[in-house]
């Protein structure tokens, strides 16, 4: 495409070079297990145990959430790798967990406005509080809210929605993007293109800037069902499931374990071929009742060191470039229990079979 211009290379080399420069602390227990501290990578110690409460991180790359106990009160903060400390007492909280760090970036709260801004990784305010809400930065860029009003739930939890506002896509300089961008989980931000006429790629969405660019980003929603159909369905043999499978597959197992297991792709495709192909040959058929739902990757059960690289510095799974895919089959006769359920990962190298649920089947 002559009339592309494809500006996330650069942010792409600059985090590559970055990460490969950077010395990444990691989380520690003091004997007791009650306080926590930091160490690099070498096992030094850097910050001596002393953090409790909201102190989720357990690597620490630029600028984190801690709390700790002083004169018989909890002050919680933001902390630098210098050591600085920024923005006490203005934690962004939510779903009882603090903010983690992306990119280098880290969102605050100021309750006395209650708008939110963007601390970078010096710990310097670089999106003030003028926000009802803000995204996490993705690719160097968030979805802003503003004007909204909060709607409180009527159980009286104190959840709420957001009534009203105006949404825009930012830069992490503040500078406007897109106006009345609306939010949208399936947008692949790292895909970004811009061009002067809107992208004919059939799984991307378009967007007109404040440039008179068009931003395009692949829909991961789109991605997903157009490789399902056109790469993964096609062909069923053994080879095209391993090629097409995580290197382990994980799947319920009712005897002898009960709970989830895990077993090389190999022997697992090997030992229940004929019975996965029979389950995927549905999803072939007109009258399949099947629907696909986005999720994220299972903190719980995906545990192992090898499952790091899918989620953040505060083990939350990245599902904003590696969200799961699950294929959720409904059961023709509608008095019969169950369903089947398969789970994708989107991973670097596509999607990936990662997990199996299957309905009166036992998987060996």
């Amino acid at each position: 495409m002559k009339n592309s211009i494809v500006i996330y290379i650069f942010l792409f080399v600059k985090c590559a070079l970055f990460a490969q420069n950077k010395d990444t602390w990691i989380s520690f227990w003091d004997k007791d297990t009650t306080h926590i501290g930091f160490k690099d990578q070498k096992g030094n110690i850097k910050i001596a145990p002393k953090f409790m409460g909201l102190t989720f991180a357990n690597k620490f790359d630029d600028i984190i959430v801690v709390s700790e106990e002083m004169k018989e009160n909890w002050k919680s903060y933001y902390l630098t790798k210098s050591g600085r400390i920024v923005g006490r007492d203005s934690l962004y909280i939510f779903d009882n967990g603090a903010d983690c760090e992306n990119e280098g970036f880290i969102r605050f709260k100021d309750y006395k406005t209650d708008k939110m801004g963007l601390f970078n990784a010096h710990g310097n305010i670089v999106i003030p509080t003028e926000y009802s809400d803000l995204t996490r930065v993705r690719n160097g860029m968030i979805i802003a809210l503003k004007g909204a009003t909060k709607v409180m739930d009527s159980g009286g939890d104190g959840h709420f929605s957001w009534g009203g506002g105006k949404e825009y896509l930012i830069d992490i300089n503040n500078k406007i993007l897109i106006e009345n961008f609306g939010y949208n989980d399936e947008l692949n931000f790292y895909s970004l293109q811009k061009s002067k006429e809107p992208s004919k790629d059939e799984i991307r969405e378009n967007f007109l800037g404040v440039d008179d660019q068009y931003y395009s980003f692949i829909n991961f929603d789109k991605e997903f069902k157009l490789w399902l159909k056109n790469n993964f369905l096609t062909d069923l043999s053994k080879e095209n499931l391993l090629k097409n499978s995580y290197d382990k597959i994980t799947y319920w197992k009712e005897q002898d374990v009960d709970g989830w297991v895990s077993k090389p792709k190999a022997s697992f495709i090997e030992q229940n071929y004929k019975l996965i192909k029979a389950k995927l040959l549905q999803l072939k058929a007109v009258d399949c009742d099947y629907h696909i739902f986005s999720q994220s990757l299972n903190k719980f059960i995906y545990e192992a060191d090898e499952y790091d690289q899918y989620f953040d510095n505060c083990h939350q799974p990245k599902d904003w470039i590696n969200p799961v895919k699950n294929i959720v089959i409904s059961p023709k006769n509608k008095t019969d229990h169950g369903q089947d359920h398969f789970e994708f990962l989107r991973t670097e190298n596509g999607y990936k079979l990662i997990s199996i649920s299957l309905r009166n089947a036992e998987l060996k």
